[in-house]
């Protein structure tokens, strides 16, 4: 199979990694495929914090679990059921947000075009880890954090950016099953 399409098929969302360290080289290669994303009018609206030191990684979970804890709170009351069983996994694992994964890519956009371009380099990102033997996941809960001033100041965000991600990645130490896919909706012209 076409190595891309191969990458595309068969990358999943990893949330349980191995404690082993990702050599500097190889984390430096993957930001460099997220670099190379295209983007709006190459405006290239994106800038990249790779969080590998643990008592950091553990300040961003501090902050951002009860953030993630609110989100949950609307489905208290439409879906209680799934609302206990989310909340059960969150006080099962250590690390509901991020995983324990030995690195996290936070993807930082600025201006107008930050939208439509860093969801982007977030998916060459998750790619280029899956090439290099790799787990990823886009972890939307662990940007809960912008509402905070340590966060804020260790990311080095401006009041103008956004994060985008973050993406967690490290060695897996499962890979998931892929899941269902419907077909997909075309229209033909």
């Amino acid at each position: 199979m076409n190595p891309v399409l191969e990458a595309i098929y068969k990358r999943r969302s990893v949330r349980s990694y191995e404690s082993k360290t990702v050599p500097k080289d190889i984390i430096e290669t993957i930001v460099q495929a997220g670099n190379e994303a295209p983007s709006s009018m190459n405006y290239q609206p994106w800038r990249f914090v790779v969080v590998e030191d643990k008592e950091i990684h553990q300040k961003l979970l501090q902050i951002a679990l009860p953030n993630a804890k609110k989100i949950f709170d609307n489905i208290r009351e439409k879906d209680p059921t799934r609302y206990e069983s989310i909340m059960k996994r969150f006080d099962e694992l250590e690390d509901p947000v991020y995983y324990s994964a030995p690195v996290i890519v936070f993807v930082i956009g600025q201006g107008i075009y930050a939208d439509h371009s860093c969801p982007l380099a977030c998916e060459n990102i998750m790619l280029a880890a899956y090439s290099l033997g790799l787990g990823s996941c886009w972890v939307g809960l662990g940007s809960l954090i912008a509402d905070n001033t340590e966060a804020r100041k260790l990311l080095d965000l401006k009041d103008d950016e956004k994060i985008f991600g973050p993406i967690i990645m490290g060695y897996p130490k499962s890979y998931p099953e892929p899941p269902h896919k419907k077909k997909p909706e075309v229209k033909w012209l």
